[in-house]
């Protein structure tokens, strides 16, 4: 659905122009971060173009979503603010909650994100252990939770972190995408195609870009097991 913009590239210097060479070297960018981790998504604004005959795509503000057949798409909202909190990929064999953090312009937060993430995992008494994924390292949770009969069960999930231009979508995984990476899984495809708007507002690092309710969106609250 998305296509990725061609590089520009600069021809104008000649070979074995020293001061040329220079120059280029001086001018070439900074790589992005997670730029190899995101070589198939998710993408920033500025790497996708939206073809006319393209499907409508879901914008709630600093995530742009695509539909995908048997995908569905809820929203969690903060009661006290009504503002949208989080953002649900629902599928059949799983679901991913995402938001898109700030991030420095030369930086990675998902270290600091991560540590966080852990010692809130610690204080609600379960475990976080980092393991290597398809997106670098990333925390397999393990919480016990009550199910709605009462009854305690062991509920695993995965926090991925997805650094990218200025900006941090972190994921959480529950069901099969927690425990098996299918790279051509409903969740996986889904959040591969998620478009992440950092937008020009300066914001500092860590706090949550904001996200908005569709048009004749309604609420709901997602039960995840």
């Amino acid at each position: 659905m998305f296509r990725r913009k061609k590089a520009r590239h600069d021809d104008e210097l000649g070979e074995g122009n020293a001061a040329g060479d220079a120059q280029q070297a001086e001018e070439v960018p900074e790589p992005e971060p997670g730029a190899d981790l995101r070589a198939r998504g998710p993408w920033d604004a500025s790497e996708v173009s939206i073809p006319e005959d393209d499907q409508t795509r879901i914008d709630l503000g600093s995530l742009l979503i695509a539909p995908h057949e048997g995908l569905e798409l809820q929203l969690q909202v903060d009661e006290a603010s009504g503002e949208v909190a989080a953002v649900i990929l629902a599928a059949e064999q799983g679901a991913a909650e995402v938001r898109a953090f700030a991030a420095p312009r030369n930086g990675d937060i998902w270290d600091e994100v991560r540590r966080g993430v852990a010692a809130e995992v610690a204080q609600m008494g379960g475990t976080a252990t980092e393991v290597e994924g398809p997106f670098g390292t990333e925390l397999l949770v393990s919480l016990v939770v009550d199910l709605p009969d009462g009854q305690p069960a062991q509920q695993v999930s995965k926090v991925v972190g997805i650094p990218g231009p200025r900006w941090l979508l972190r994921a959480t995984l529950f069901g099969r995408p927690a425990v098996e990476h299918d790279d051509d899984g409903d969740i996986e495809t889904a959040l591969r195609d998620v478009v992440v708007v950092r937008g020009g507002t300066p914001i500092p690092p860590g706090d949550a870009l904001p996200l908005t309710m569709p048009p004749n969106a309604q609420p709901t609250e997602p039960e995840i097991s």
